[in-house]
């Protein structure tokens, strides 16, 4: 059986392992990022590096693309040299990126113009997610597109169609609200445990097993134990996806106030220079508003 050519768009801390495990799973796979050096990474696991977005799509019966926000994925999709332009009617565009609801269906829109499938299929799972092919995906499309993408979204995760074009951003907001409110939780109790005069890292271990475990009480508890804030997830994009969560709320009428604190907490760790850092170091922030008494 001939799988189909994928072209991925977007290379960087979620894209890279993304596109290796496509090609793990036989995928012939043409990648382009803008800064090439990262691209150029995979060409050791058989991809082949492409000079332009438009070229990567050349051929090519799947694209992927794992940018940044909605407007450079409009940027690379439809603009100037665009890859979806390159592409050939019947050919099915994947947008795995974090992007407003409107913006997913209005590219749909477009491609449906230019005679193309369309998904939005964002993710969770993090780095490690991407890495071991266990990304959750949320896919909002037409039921013949999930069936055409079904077995490469298989290849880096578990696939669900949720509905129409735009539902898969939809759930991604969903997702991003309980994320940021959950380590902001996590946060708020390991600096409790830690002011208190408990072993926070005893107190991480006494809780695994209970109704608090979950990948983020283990992963980013750790994290907040070790200090170690490499970025999975950046701050600024948790941030990104907050405000996009909260405006899509009240498009709806809708008041989501532990949404709001939460995103107003992940506003002062950006403004204070911590944005870089993985999401997991708002308990830097926590901190810094309760300071250690003089």
């Amino acid at each position: 059986m001939n799988l189909p050519t994928v072209a991925f768009i977007g290379t960087g801390i979620m894209g890279q392992p993304m596109a290796r495990n496509l090609l793990h799973a036989g995928f012939p796979v043409r990648a382009w990022n803008r800064s090439a050096a990262k691209a150029q990474e995979l060409s050791a696991h058989g991809a082949d590096i492409a000079s332009s977005p438009a070229q990567a799509a050349s051929g090519a019966q799947v694209l992927i693309c794992m940018l940044s926000d909605g407007p450079t994925c409009d940027a690379v999709l439809f603009g100037e040299d665009g890859a979806a332009l390159a592409l050939t009617p019947g050919s099915l565009v994947i947008v795995m990126s974090s992007i407003p609801v409107d913006t997913a269906v209005e590219q749909a829109r477009l491609c449906a113009e230019h005679g193309l499938r369309y998904l939005d299929a964002p993710v969770s799972g993090g780095e490690r997610g991407a890495r071991e092919a266990s990304l959750a995906i949320m896919v909002g499309g037409e039921a013949a597109a999930f069936e055409q993408g079904h077995e490469v979204l298989s290849a880096m995760g578990r696939p669900v169609h949720v509905g129409p074009a735009g539902t898969g951003e939809l759930a991604k907001l969903v997702n991003q609200l309980i994320v940021a409110s959950t380590i902001a939780t996590v946060a708020e109790g390991l600096l409790l445990a830690e002011r208190g005069g408990a072993d926070p890292a005893k107190v991480h271990e006494a809780l695994l097993g209970g109704f608090v475990d979950s990948p983020i009480w283990r992963q980013h508890g750790q994290r907040m134990l070790n200090n170690d804030f490499t970025p999975g997830g950046p701050a600024k994009w948790q941030l990104k996806d907050t405000r996009t969560a909260l405006a899509h709320a009240q498009q709806l009428g809708l008041s989501l106030p532990v949404g709001s604190l939460v995103d107003s907490l992940f506003a002062a760790m950006v403004e204070a220079g911590d944005g870089e850092l993985d999401h997991a170091g708002l308990i830097r922030q926590l901190r810094r508003n309760n300071p250690l008494p003089e």
